[in-house]
């Protein structure tokens, strides 16, 4: 049985079509990528048809300035508020609580700034180590104008986050925290709502960086309890923006960041510059494509489509990542980072090797593995694991589409490359 959300879920209720799955991703009919299995998916995901079409029919109808009264600007204004209504209610938040910039860095960078103005003096930050640099810089950079920075450190052994490390922090002042849904080379889950709940107990308010865990399945972030839940939507099928979920309360009581007019308007307060209208449009794709998911294996649409594919997918990923668990743990010359139950983890597999991990992932490439070696931008846990960073790890991830003989296949040749 799967656990998730305090339920246990029927594994045969489960099941996961996976033909229909890859006709739904334009990459797996792709000439120049037959015979090749994608394994890096944690740097950015096949794009689904629903969103290619999209982004298409927005170029070549819609592509003008949005919201006037035109038919091609009406719609097209149209499209863009459809992306955000339809995303909220999967998130399970108000459709103003969600905004979109060109990226998850770019949105931390614009928060982090309004945090800056937001806190009380001598109020700390918490970071962690086991986050991506790119989402955790901006906080750290805050030090710089003498905002006092805690560090939730890693396990050495595990790499994982412990609670009881947070409860010290938390005794002093602390404004915020700030961590990761899960690590993109540690891949622990970490339980979100339980540190929320333990933040929020403190008088701290909460953002997490989801980028890791929602190509994974949407989570119901309204029930999560974070202040602030952010990811990536090139990693999660769609195009090249950041979504950013923050909570109303929050929102409306941090500076405003954008235009002087747009102050009273939430998901406007922190986009400095203008949207980029044809991929916010496209962004509805996605929405498009977890709906096609639910209903072609008997769920509903909108929050329920979520749910449904969001455990669909967990359940499927489960099952192919077990065995490559597995099989890591068993090498002598390989050290898995991160836990060795695929329950407890994403399926971003991080090895480091005795080797250079860049190299190893070239000798993969003949054998149609396309996988990628080095730090990941994740140079902080990878060195509080004890990883050597000129070596680096070989990362290989994959996500809902990845077939049980591509991990097969990635078994044998990592076979003859270590």
């Amino acid at each position: 049985m799967l656990a998730h959300r305090g339920l246990f879920l029927d594994p045969d209720a489960m099941t996961l079509d996976i033909a229909w799955v890859r006709a739904q991703f334009p990459a797996f009919d792709e000439p120049s990528l037959q015979g090749q299995a994608f394994f890096e998916n944690a740097g950015g995901s096949y794009t689904c048809r629903p969103v290619i079409d999209r982004l298409h029919r927005f170029y070549t109808q819609r592509k003008v300035q949005p919201y006037a009264p035109y038919d091609a600007s009406r719609v097209g204004g149209e499209e863009m508020d459809e992306a955000r209504a339809r995303l909220a209610d999967m998130l399970g938040v108000k459709t103003d609580e969600v905004s979109f910039g060109p990226s998850t860095t770019q949105n931390t960078y614009v928060l982090a700034q309004a945090v800056r103005q937001w806190r009380k003096p001598g109020q700390s930050i918490v970071v962690t180590n086991q986050d991506h640099e790119a989402n955790s810089g901006p906080w750290r950079r805050l030090a710089q104008e003498g905002v006092p920075i805690l560090e939730w450190q890693i396990d050495a052994e595990t790499g994982e986050l412990h609670l009881e490390d947070l409860t010290k922090l938390l005794e002093r002042d602390v404004a915020l925290v700030v961590f990761p849904h899960c690590s993109n080379v540690v891949g622990a889950i970490n339980d979100v709502a339980a540190i929320c709940k333990l933040a929020k107990a403190a008088g701290a308010r909460t953002v997490v960086d989801g980028v890791s865990y929602a190509p994974h399945g949407f989570p119901d972030v309204g029930t999560l309890g974070c202040d602030v839940y952010l990811f990536s939507a090139y990693k999660t099928y769609g195009p090249h923006q950041g979504i950013m979920v923050i909570r109303e309360d929050w929102g409306m009581a941090l500076p405003n960041q954008g235009h002087h007019f747009n102050g009273g308007s939430l998901y406007k307060r922190f986009t400095p510059a203008g949207p980029d209208h044809a991929q916010v449009a496209a962004s509805a794709g996605m929405a498009d494509y977890f709906e096609a998911l639910s209903a072609h294996h008997g769920g509903g649409k909108g929050a329920n489509a979520a749910r449904k594919s969001h455990d669909l997918m967990r359940a499927h990923e489960v099952a192919v990542l077990q065995p490559l668990l597995d099989y890591v743990s068993a090498k002598n010359s390989v050290r898995l980072v991160g836990p060795a139950d695929a329950s407890r983890r994403a399926p971003t597999v991080a090895m480091a090797l005795e080797t250079d991990a860049e190299d190893a992932a070239a000798r993969l490439a003949p054998h149609g593995i396309m996988a990628g070696g080095g730090d990941f931008y994740a140079q902080r846990p990878l060195e509080a694991v004890g990883v050597d960073l000129s070596k680096g790890v070989l990362r290989v991830s994959f996500v809902h589409y990845t077939t049980a003989s591509e991990v097969d296949a990635l078994m044998a040749a990592l076979d003859q490359v270590l």
